[in-house]
């Protein structure tokens, strides 16, 4: 006997519904899976190193007038000599200096005839600028403190301060972008734990820009703080790292 053919239609109609069905779920199943395997956690650890600067750079300039060049080069020659025997006196052996800036002293005078006043060359003011580098980044500070010996010789010496280098900055960078990621990963765990989950992998790790701050100080800028004001200094570094979970 034949099935009716609205019946048979309707059994292939089952059919088809019930593998639409068992595809459907074994898709959504391995989507599930999918999607498990490639949950990710992602974090910000940070790191903080005290550091002691190991370089101290110190600035300063001198000048003469005089009336003539000639007489302003030989008085900033002999004062150069005084400038150099007082920095060898204090155990200074190497300096750097700049070429000689020289610069007009004018002064305004007025014509008896026709009372116009006019700018007159009256003399020649000659400067010249010193950069002095040391590892001992106590003693040549309070070698500035010294350098009124040099006014009392009649030198017009004029400090410009100092900067206090750290030259080991590119090292830390290294050792604190380890212990960052460790604060990281600690971070992703702690979390993950809450969640029921647990850390299977670091998949991407990127340094944020390094601070290097007086002492404590938390200030940040978008560029990196470079700070050379402070002999004692903090260095902080950011990680922001991408664990996948288990």
């Amino acid at each position: 006997m034949n099935t009716p053919r609205p019946h048979l239609f309707g059994l292939l109609a089952g059919l088809f519904l019930a593998a639409g069905i068992a595809f459907a779920s074994v898709t959504l199943a391995r989507a599930w899976t999918r999607i498990a395997e490639s949950s990710v956690i992602n974090v910000t650890g940070s790191a903080r190193k005290n550091v002691r600067a190991d370089l101290v750079v110190w600035r300063a300039v001198f000048s003469v007038d005089a009336p003539t060049l000639l007489e302003a080069q030989q008085k900033l020659r002999a004062d150069h000599a005084k400038v150099a025997a007082f920095f060898s006196t204090h155990g200074i052996e190497g300096f750097a200096a700049s070429p000689v800036q020289i610069n007009e002293i004018t002064a305004r005078r007025k014509h008896d005839d026709d009372d116009a006043v006019t700018n007159v060359r009256v003399g020649y003011r000659l400067s010249q600028s010193l950069e002095v580098r040391s590892p001992d980044v106590e003693r040549l500070p309070k070698l500035a403190s010294d350098s009124s010996e040099l006014l009392q010789q009649d030198v017009a010496f004029v400090s410009g301060g100092f900067e206090f280098i750290y030259t080991k900055a590119g090292d830390a960078k290294i050792e604190m972008m380890a212990e960052a990621t460790k604060d990281a990963r600690a971070r992703a765990e702690q979390i993950a734990q809450q969640g029921g989950g647990t850390i299977k992998e670091l998949r991407s790790a990127r340094m944020g820009v390094v601070q290097i701050n007086p002492l404590y100080s938390g200030a940040t800028s978008w560029e990196g703080n470079n700070d050379t004001s402070a002999l004692e200094k903090t260095i902080t570094a950011t990680v922001a790292a991408t664990f996948t979970l288990k």
